[in-house]
């Protein structure tokens, strides 16, 4: 028997409950995985509210580190006592548990460098900040981006990955707190969402100029500021939607405002292709394991507390990455 955090109807963090669940043996393609460090992140609100609706009754969690126990038949490269760690989207949920089963496909190997913790705070996130960084657009040295949330998860190590670049990065923040760790990780020009015009700064750094880029994972409250803060034949990264849904763009608006570019790009497209999401993974590790990405564990709850988790995590008070410890 295992334990896990499950919920029968959505809502708010209260319909989250601590159950002991039966785990079966992994069929073909799959693996058991004993988890020892649990990924928190916000997409797991929108499985709860019912934003992304899943059957109920369900578990919770797209993200984890542990250790395989056991495989089933037809899996290949993992064996019992290989260190992992995965993220995926969609179904099923279930890495808000002290075990899982899962499709192996998910898998990634962690190496030894790395440890459980540091590995279930950043697949997700360091996965998006290496396709944001190195597949969807080319990057030069010397280019400003303008990286919104970026005391978040996603955002320090963006920050952080970006200097490696040779990039300069103009960064969101909401509070004095989170702007201090923003120029911790990075971020060279900090500006408050919420109290300054951000397409007014960002024009100001730039000498008038704006951004190639910008990566947003707000939504509602600043694609307006995203888009007048772009230079020509500028590039929109609309990665994800914390303040509510991106409204719709008139096309004629990109024309007017210099033949402006919007993406609205997926991690699961990224990470689909086996091969792709090992070199993705490699470098993101390397850079950790080599100390010139940190990863810092902002808090830690049991994994039983995941409701009050929750509720600090959608108070919007949390900064960087934060885990669940089963």
């Amino acid at each position: 028997m295992a334990n896990a955090i499950r919920f029968h109807e959505t809502g708010g963090p209260e319909v989250l409950r601590w159950e002991t669940v039966e785990v079966e043996e992994p069929g073909a393609g799959e693996v058991l995985v004993r988890h020892h460090a649990v990924g928190l992140n916000f997409a797991d609100n929108y499985y709860r509210t019912g934003l992304y609706p899943v059957p109920l009754p369900n578990g919770m969690g797209v993200e984890a580190a542990g250790v395989v126990q056991q495989v089933g038949p037809g899996v290949d490269g993992f064996v019992p006592g290989d260190r992992v760690t995965y993220t995926y989207t969609g179904s099923p949920l279930g890495a808000y548990s002290t075990e899982f089963v899962l499709p192996a496909r998910h898998l990634i190997h962690l190496p030894d460098s790395v440890d459980f913790e540091t590995a279930a705070a950043c697949t997700m996130r360091g996965l998006t900040a290496a396709y944001l960084l190195r597949r969807i657009h080319d990057y030069r040295p010397g280019d400003t981006i303008l990286l919104h949330a970026a005391a978040g998860g996603v955002g320090l190590i963006v920050a952080q990955w970006a200097k490696l670049l040779g990039l300069t990065v103009i960064g969101t923040v909401s509070t004095e707190e989170k702007a201090a760790v923003a120029r911790a990780h990075g971020v060279d020009h900090v500006v408050y969402y919420r109290r300054e015009d951000v397409a007014a700064r960002v024009r100001e750094i730039t000498g008038g100029a704006g951004v190639p880029v910008v990566l947003d994972s707000i939504g509602a409250a600043t694609v307006q500021a995203s888009l007048d803060s772009l230079a020509r034949r500028g590039l929109l990264v609309c990665f994800g939607t914390s303040s509510g849904p991106i409204p719709p763009i008139d096309p004629m608006q990109l024309a007017i405002k210099g033949s402006l570019f919007v993406t609205r790009p997926a991690l699961a497209d990224y990470i689909a292709d086996p091969l792709e999401r090992a070199d993705l993974a490699g470098e993101l590790f390397g850079h950790i394991a080599a100390g010139r990405i940190r990863v810092d564990v902002n808090r830690t709850y049991p994994l039983a507390e995941a409701a009050r988790a929750h509720t600090d995590l959608e108070s919007g008070a949390l900064v960087g990455s934060n885990i669940l410890i089963p």
